[in-house]
């Protein structure tokens, strides 16, 4: 993601939930950190479901913040990543097809 991209996600977030927007960049980004640190050591397939669970785990005690607030940000950030990518398979459906395997 790009630094654009996560600023309309904390935003969006920000303005879904009662949080404020430094505990939602924070939760979001520590989040995002860890996710893209696993993609990038390992091979490994994961379902959603467990993913996210591992991910918001992770986050709750990197950051330290009560479960039900970061599973809500986590949560509803997914649920705009979810729309950014439906918007992309509507009008560039080009982009999420799997290119040659190397």
């Amino acid at each position: 993601m790009t630094e654009q991209e996560i600023n309309r996600a904390v935003q969006y977030v920000t303005a879904s939930t009662s949080y404020g927007r430094d505990t939602v960049n924070d939760i979001i980004r520590t989040g995002l950190s860890e996710l893209e640190s696993l993609a990038s050591s390992t091979a490994t397939h994961f379902e959603r479901p467990a993913l996210l669970e591992y991910i918001c785990r992770w986050t709750i005690r990197r950051t330290g913040l009560p479960e039900p607030q970061v599973r809500e940000v986590l949560g509803c950030a997914g649920r705009w990543l979810d729309d950014m990518c439906e918007a992309v398979a509507r009008e560039k459906p080009e982009l999420l097809t799997e290119g040659p395997s190397s």
